[in-house]
């Protein structure tokens, strides 16, 4: 049963996780220079128990800012670089037949990357689709299937991928059905002068910073259920309901979603804004979510899972246009 803003949580418990967490994002920001905001949503994405895509042209520290969080966190992490010769068997795993010492043959399954607890995948987009399918299930049900057997992962399990934009070359969009697997959708932009400034300061030197373990797989687990007990009020609620439902043309919608919305938000969207608004209450200290929350998780959370048809393209209109419409549509 959804928590409202007149239950409360345990004091001690809130305040523990609150202190492990303004650690942890001070220990990522030693590392990742000027993107607060991003360390903020991907925390928030891994709080909720989710898997972030992360997307960006390359150099913006992506990868960087991927080891740091899983160091950060204490888990056990594994690296795919996608290639589009990369194989679904190079992220699974296979099994190779053996012989043993009594002359019989048999077979042992050599676990892939993929069995851990913190997975990056590297530039996925460059993966052919073929591959990009071997992690549907791993993301959505904890578990792989190899040769009709099915193997459980690690818990928890987090996906970060990194993705460069799609104009550039030796690239594949990803599927629908993928992307809804994703949590949230990060865009990584240029830092501003002052951050790059450090930057370059900073890692050009002989002594780099180091970011150092603040919590562990438990802790994030325990953190991640603390997420699901935190209060919601009605208001909060209401205002995602409302949201995620304005988008759909199918339903009351406006013109504008209409004459230019291709697919909308389903109820995975609002359970996902749902829980992204808890986990920025907790990263904020806060005892309970705002409507300043759903504004502010808004585009990360629905942007990849709207499209706009092509007579959006050529009116010049983006998601964050539609987004923004809406946001005023529904009082945010």
């Amino acid at each position: 049963m959804l928590k409202t803003e007149t239950d409360s949580i345990d004091q001690a418990v809130f305040e523990k996780a609150a202190h492990k967490l303004r650690e942890a994002r001070s220990e990522i920001a030693k590392v990742v220079f000027g993107q607060e905001k991003i360390i903020d949503q991907t925390l928030t994405g891994l709080m909720c128990g989710g898997h972030v895509l992360l997307i960006g042209v390359p150099g913006l520290a992506k990868t960087l800012l991927v080891q740091s969080v899983a160091k950060v966190l204490g888990l056990s992490s594994a690296r795919v670089q996608c290639t589009p010769d990369l194989m679904p068997s190079d992220v699974l795993g296979a099994e190779v037949l053996e012989e043993g010492a009594d002359g019989k043959r048999h077979f042992r399954f050599i676990e892939g990357p993929v069995f851990t607890q913190f997975l990056m995948v590297d530039e996925i987009n460059r993966a052919s689709p073929r591959t990009q399918s071997a992690l549907l299930e791993a993301m959505q049900e904890g578990q792989v299937t190899v040769s009709g057997q099915n193997r459980d992962l690690p818990k928890p399990f987090h996906v970060l991928a990194t993705q460069n934009p799609l104009e550039q070359e030796g690239t594949y969009p990803l599927p629908e059905a993928q992307l809804d697997r994703f949590l949230m959708q990060i865009d990584v932009e240029y830092p501003d002068r002052a951050a790059e400034r450090d930057v370059l300061l900073v890692t050009t030197s002989n002594t780099l910073p180091e970011a150092k373990k603040v919590l562990n797989a438990q802790d994030l687990i325990d953190i991640q259920k603390l997420v699901r007990d935190m209060p919601a009020g009605d208001k909060v609620v209401d205002a995602i309901l409302s949201l995620v439902r304005a988008a759909r043309p199918e339903e009351d919608a406006s013109d504008l979603v209409k004459s230019y919305v291709h697919w909308a938000p389903g109820p995975r969207a609002a359970q996902a804004l749902m829980l992204a608004v808890r986990a920025a209450a907790l990263l904020g200290e806060r005892h309970a979510p705002s409507t300043d929350d759903v504004r502010a998780l808004a585009l990360p959370v629905l942007k990849h899972r709207m499209a706009l048809n092509y007579k959006a393209q050529g009116d010049g209109i983006t998601l964050p246009d539609i987004l923004e419409s809406l946001f005023k549509q529904t009082g945010l």
